[in-house]
């Protein structure tokens, strides 16, 4: 057997449950059949020599598609076109499946298009199929915390409570308007009253490059992580002049966009009030790859 043959093989073996992921993300057998064909069409140009677990690869690619058409959907304000939904192929944990109901039905769907495209395969991967947060975070982009929070809202709306997540985006969206105002006026004590003490920053490869310029202006440089409510307060005291308050799948952030053109993205994760785990992101396809409005 050829390794071609070999792979489209173990693929097939795979089918029904990436056709139960992509089913449930997407509400749509059309949509899913093609995602689960894209994601054949990736394993057969993939390099898989350092594959170990390939089920676990292929529903990492089918997510990834998934949020893909579950963002070019929202763009474009589409609704899946399925209005009866066929039994499911079971999934991974039969007592999560009963947690959120006997099978995805049209009301399900329905509750589902409320939520974000990140909320929404954060909570399909996390409480449908028992994937990890630490899996899930690379698929959306985000922090393994983020991630957390994604999948928390998505539940407790699925589960019948709308207002609690809109509650928590404003007061999101308070915590992180009082972050700038401290942040643009230099107001230290203000910084440290919203920040976590245990709280951390990470900043990509680009963030950390655009900000070194600025060293010798006696501005403290950024580093990939910094840890600790007093240094992340300092990093950011007096800074983030031209920063703007923006909507990010569906979290309130910062938005640096000079001339209208997002060039940086601050993400936050909050709990408790207070502010847990900063991102800083300067990279262009992941600032692309998010649902922004400011």
């Amino acid at each position: 057997m050829t390794e071609p043959e070999f792979l489209a093989q173990r693929f097939e073996a795979n089918r029904g449950h990436l056709k139960a992921v992509a089913h449930r993300m997407l509400g749509s057998q059309t949509e899913a059949d093609d995602a689960v064909q894209e994601a054949f069409l990736r394993l057969m140009r993939a390099d898989t020599q350092g594959i170990d677990n390939l089920a676990g690869w292929l529903t990492t690619v089918v997510a990834r598609v998934c949020l893909d058409m579950l963002r070019e959907r929202k763009t474009r304000r589409e609704v899946p076109v399925d209005t009866e939904i066929e039994a499911l192929p079971a999934a991974d944990n039969p007592e999560r499946e009963r947690l959120i109901g006997d099978s995805v039905g049209v009301a399900m769907l329905v509750v589902l298009e409320t939520l974000t495209p990140a909320e929404r395969v954060a909570f399909v991967l996390h409480d449908m199929f028992n994937v990890s947060f630490d899996e899930i975070a690379p698929v959306i982009g985000r922090t393994r915390a983020a991630a957390r929070q994604l999948a928390s809202r998505g539940r407790r709306r699925v589960q019948g409570a709308p207002a609690a997540p809109e509650a928590d985006r404003a007061r999101q969206r308070e915590v992180v308007g009082a972050f700038l105002a401290a942040s643009q006026s230099g107001d230290f004590a203000a910084l440290l009253a919203v920040l976590d003490p245990d709280v951390v920053l990470r900043a990509d490869a680009l963030a950390v490059q655009a900000t070194a310029a600025l060293a010798s202006r006696d501005i403290t440089p950024l580093a990939p992580e910094i840890r600790g409510r007093d240094s992340v307060a300092n990093i950011f005291r007096g800074r983030a002049k031209v920063a703007q308050l923006a909507t990010m799948d569906g979290d309130t952030g910062l938005v640096f966009a000079p001339g209208g053109q997002p060039r940086m993205l601050v993400d936050f994760v909050i709990e408790n009030g207070r502010i847990v785990e900063i991102s800083m992101i300067a990279d262009a396809e992941r600032i692309a790859a998010r649902d922004l409005e400011f």
